[in-house]
């Protein structure tokens, strides 16, 4: 959620300092969580497995990668791309980055066309999550629109994504099925599940759809 805002800062006060600073800590965060065989990343490092295969996993045996946290790096990683300079020497990471987590999280939807809490381990958690769902609908969707992703591919996982989240809307037109503030993935949630973040991914992924060609 930070780099965009660096990425902000930077080009408003025009000064690449601030570009400096999230190139750095980004690096340090994906050096530490990013999983290079799945190309998740894991919430911190309480959720890290060692070399010896120990730590938290799913009642899958799989490691846990949560929808929201990949759904906010992604969102994050749009609103970098569209801050960053076209020269600047780390955009290639940003977008490497990108591709791989969209082929992943492409890989992940389920059926329904949402993704689940925890995203190895989609049987163990009832419904699809709105926030993390809607964050891949949006970022996927961008990525269609700026010639990143090949439309033949991610078109109908945009397409299944939008139709998924509006099975999600109340009778009152709220987003629900949304997990709740928290540290991990849960299933302590339903159709009734309502935060503003999910609203917000809801409408920043309208705010793609609606610009594609169909």
């Amino acid at each position: 959620m930070a780099p965009p805002v660096l990425a902000k800062l930077s080009k408003t006060l025009n000064d690449p300092s601030y570009l400096t600073q999230n190139d750095t800590l980004f690096k340090q965060t994906y050096d530490l969580l990013y999983n290079t065989e799945e190309d998740l990343y894991a919430r911190d490092a309480s959720y890290l497995v060692n070399s010896s295969g120990e730590g938290k996993k799913e009642a899958n045996g799989k490691k846990i990668f949560w929808s929201r946290g990949n759904g906010w790096v992604m969102g994050g990683l749009v609103r970098v791309l569209q801050e960053l300079p076209k020269n600047h020497p780390q955009r290639d990471f940003y977008l490497t980055q990108f591709k791989e987590m969209s082929n992943r999280l492409a890989a992940l939807q389920q059926a329904d066309g949402l993704w689940r809490s925890s995203l190895l381990d989609p049987e163990s958690f009832p419904g699809g999550e709105g926030s993390g769902s809607g964050f891949n609908c949006y970022a996927m969707a961008w990525g269609i629109n700026q010639g990143i992703l090949d439309k033949a591919k991610f078109k109908p996982v945009v397409q299944k994504a939008w139709t998924g989240l509006n099975t999600l809307l109340t009778p009152a037109g709220k987003v629900g099925w949304v997990q709740p503030i928290g540290a991990d993935p849960r299933r302590n949630f339903n159709a009734e599940s309502w935060e503003v973040y999910g609203a917000g991914a809801y409408l920043l992924a309208g705010s793609e759809v609606i610009k594609m060609k169909w």
